[in-house]
């Protein structure tokens, strides 16, 4: 079953355009990305990505979205379904 995540990106001073442009280009075997926005507040990109599974999601963020020239920290909330 897929899992989806938000992931809340901290960037540098002055890197939150270039680091969501980037993102925009995210590729990763296994990890879809849904959607990545510039906000305010306490962090600078939120980007949505779809994985196969939980191990691929984790691997996308920390091989291909920290790696994001600019990008400082990243905070991950899964997406969960209640019943």
């Amino acid at each position: 079953m897929a899992v989806r995540g938000y992931i809340l990106i901290e960037t540098e001073v002055g890197k939150a355009k270039s680091v969501s442009a980037a993102i925009q280009n995210f590729s990763y075997p296994g990890a879809r990305l849904i959607n990545v926005d510039t906000v305010t507040g306490p962090f600078d990109v939120i980007a949505q990505v779809e994985a196969d599974d939980l191990d691929s999601l984790g691997n996308a963020i920390t091989e291909a979205i920290q790696k994001v020239n600019g990008v400082q920290r990243t905070t991950t909330c899964l997406a969960v379904r209640l019943a």
